[in-house]
């Protein structure tokens, strides 16, 4: 049986010209780095310099756009960690509509101030995205105010898919595109268009491992919600396909175009990005990084990447940065014994460690181990190495010096 979309590319086509006067046609950079890793160029769309920080907006505004005035003047609502939120925000303003938006607790709290200054009015609601979906059709339902689903209407796949289209453009010979995957509107939006405009171009869509519902829902032929959910991807972590979504990737895309990637993987992508491509990326916006660093010869290229998700909050930054420097090797735990306790011991330590080019972060110093003779002390270092070859040359210089080193 031939599956028809409930999307397609006439759809995402006429989604267009909506947009011309609202979002920006963000730019495609080349990255060195990556086009190294993957024997081929790879090119990132840079959606996290979109207005409101992601693609999101794209979708919103296609679906507040269509709707009547009278539809308009009873208020737009919307559920979102963020970025939807944002883009609802934005397209409320742009049509001179009211907005109300429901935000899971503990939300980036930039985000929840830039939704409040494109003029929404915010609620906190449940601890994810899904909770704070109750919470927003208990609204509509009291309200006769209208949804604006983050993913899951075929006005918002629509409008999400012309990021693809830009791509098309943008990149001659395009071969492959990485989208970060949620709830499934990118993803779908992408398919669609691309079946139309450049159906030899494969389209892959990258979740978070601890927070993929895709993968068990295309199993089994049907949605299927996850009953926990556990990862720093705020942005993508949904706990159940959306149905219009599913529709359209069920129908045009096969169940290997779909791939996860681990925690480590998406820190070492937003380090990667930061550090060489100079963009502060949140770290569900980065998945598709993340899936070329875990194995870059899946891919044909030219490759192109969606980066999405401009608003970081700064701590969530500095955890990030310390797991992706960790996941690549450039952090080293290290419990040294048998040295002696004596004065100078933990000097010397310390200077065969400046020799061999480590940088000392923490030190601790106990006399009282159990695992130590009466005549000797046990000291735990955290370093910071150049990669992973750096750090198993610091360790062979400290056993070669005659210490006991332990790892981790």
């Amino acid at each position: 049986m031939t599956l028809v979309p409930p999307v397609g590319p006439e759809d995402v086509l006429a989604a267009r010209p909506l947009l011309e006067h609202v979002v920006r046609r963000t730019p495609v950079v080349r990255s060195r780095a990556l086009s190294d890793l993957v024997g081929g160029p790879v090119h990132l769309k840079l959606e996290n310099l979109q207005r409101g920080g992601s693609f999101k907006v794209r979708g919103a505004y296609v679906r507040a756009a269509r709707l009547s005035e009278a539809e308009r003047s009873r208020g737009l609502v919307a559920a979102s960690a963020g970025n939807h939120a944002q883009g609802v925000a934005i397209a409320a303003r742009e049509l001179g509509a009211p907005a109300t938006v429901f935000m899971p607790v503990g939300a980036s709290l930039p985000k929840l101030e830039a939704t409040g200054r494109y003029g929404a009015r915010v609620e906190l609601a449940g601890t994810t995205v899904d909770e704070a979906l109750v919470a927003a059709r208990e609204h509509v339902e009291a309200t006769g105010a209208v949804l604006v689903h983050p993913f899951d209407h075929p006005d918002v796949v629509a409008g999400q898919g012309t990021v693809g289209l830009e791509l098309v453009e943008q990149v001659a010979g395009l071969r492959t595109v990485l989208v970060c995957l949620g709830g499934g509107g990118l993803l779908a939006g992408t398919a669609a268009a691309l079946s139309g405009v450049a159906p030899h171009v494969r389209v892959v869509g990258v979740q978070a491992a601890q927070a993929a519902a895709w993968p068990g829902s295309l199993a089994a032929g049907r949605p299927v919600p996850l009953e926990r959910m556990s990862t720093m991807a705020d942005g993508i972590a949904v706990a159940r396909p959306g149905d219009v979504p599913f529709g359209v990737v069920r129908a045009l895309m096969a169940p290997t175009d779909v791939v996860t990637v681990s925690e480590e993987d998406v820190s070492r992508a937003l380090l990667l990005l930061l550090e060489r491509a100079k963009l502060v990326v949140e770290p569900g916006g980065a998945a598709g990084v993340a899936a070329l660093l875990a194995d870059p010869s899946a891919y044909e290229p030219p490759v192109g990447v969606v980066v999405s998700g401009g608003n970081v909050d700064p701590l969530l930054l500095m955890r990030v940065i310390r797991h992706g420097m960790a996941a690549a090797g450039r952090f080293l735990t290290l419990a040294v014994r048998r040295v002696p306790d004596r004065p100078g011991a933990l000097a010397a330590l310390l200077a065969l460690v400046a020799q061999v080019g480590a940088d000392v972060i923490d030190v601790g110093h106990g006399r009282t181990s159990e695992r130590a003779a009466v005549d000797e002390v046990e000291v735990d270092l955290r370093l910071q190495t150049q990669g992973p070859a750096h750090a198993e040359g610091v360790v062979a210089a400290l056993r070669r010096a005659g210490y006991e080193v332990h790892v981790g």
